[in-house]
């Protein structure tokens, strides 16, 4: 734990010293320690009598923690601090099903990735059993500018954020083929954002070809990528456009409107943490965020957008 006084030692100027200390007495609760005196609580997270009993008070007032008078324990609404992310998660559960359905069509693996840092990261995958150069499963991660499921989810952030991104990536040539230059990589998530999709053709590795389409929350922000990689010597750029983009874009299409479908329950109040008293105020409203519900729409695959030329 930090210490008592500098608690963490040097910080920026904007940060709330307090509000960490509140956080750490949250955090003293656990598995182990469900229920603990507010002495131990001082002591866990090294602070006075004083400071903790100020800091469980709050937290009973507010609702997340319960006390008998002696113990304290944390209660069902402390679930609402997680629910958004937790709620975020299920985005592969949700999207999952539709890419295996994807994967049966095209007879080739498929992956959702999402954005974190200057990195995507696999967050789902369905394999087509098909020996990859490269080992990919959830967690694998890459530089986003060099990977086409990337490349889509860069494509759709403000241009500020994009130079900035660019200025600081790592430029190295991966492959003959690879984007080095902040230019026309930033001309090419231009070309992106304007055709829906992306291709990069041996740019990552060697031999390997990808196709990702971005995927939408209901208020349009783009919040995660689908991708298909193939091995450069079955198919050609023409072919990944002509026989796989179209299966990828109703993929896509599905998994958002699953996605708006389960925002909008969210939204409607239909899976919040319990509030389980009725003494305090009414819980916070819910996070909007991704959920797993039952069912899928379908619908025929949308029209492939026109051909802009071979990507390097």
């Amino acid at each position: 734990m930090p210490d008592r006084d500098g608690f963490g030692g040097a910080r920026a100027p904007h940060f709330v010293r307090s509000f960490e200390r509140g956080l750490a007495v949250i955090r003293a609760f656990d598995a182990e320690r469900p229920a603990l005196t507010l002495s131990e609580v001082a002591r866990a997270c090294e602070l006075t009598r004083a400071a903790a009993r100020r800091f469980l008070l709050t937290l009973v007032d507010l609702g997340y923690v319960h006390t008998d008078g002696r113990l304290f324990r944390l209660t069902p609404r402390v679930l609402e601090l997680g629910y958004a992310y937790l709620s975020g998660c299920t985005l592969s559960d949700l999207a999952e099903p539709h890419l295996e359905r994807m994967v049966e069509q095209v007879r080739e693996s498929s992956s959702l990735c999402v954005l974190d840092g200057d990195d995507i990261v696999y967050v789902a995958r369905v394999s087509a059993g098909r020996i990859m150069t490269a080992t990919i499963t959830v967690g694998t991660r890459f530089p986003a500018h060099v990977t086409s499921v990337g490349r889509v989810i860069l494509a759709h952030l403000p241009d500020e954020e994009i130079d900035a991104r660019l200025a600081r990536a790592d430029l190295r040539p991966l492959t003959p083929r690879t984007l080095v230059s902040a230019g026309r990589l930033k001309a090419e998530l231009h070309r992106v954002r304007r055709q829906g999709y992306a291709v990069v053709d041996q740019e990552l590795e060697e031999g390997l070809r990808s196709v990702a389409a971005p995927v939408r929350d209901r208020n349009g922000e783009v919040v995660a990528g689908v991708n298909i990689p193939v091995h450069a010597g079955r198919n050609s750029v023409e072919s990944v456009r002509r026989d796989l983009l179209p299966h990828l874009l109703a993929t896509v299409a599905r998994i958002e409107a699953d996605l708006c479908v389960a925002d909008t329950a969210l939204c409607r109040g239909r899976a919040v943490a319990p509030d389980t008293d009725t003494r305090r105020a009414p819980a916070v409203a819910p996070q909007r965020g991704p959920a797993a519900l039952p069912g899928s729409s379908t619908g025929p695959a949308p029209a492939v957008p026109p051909g802009t030329g071979t990507h390097r």
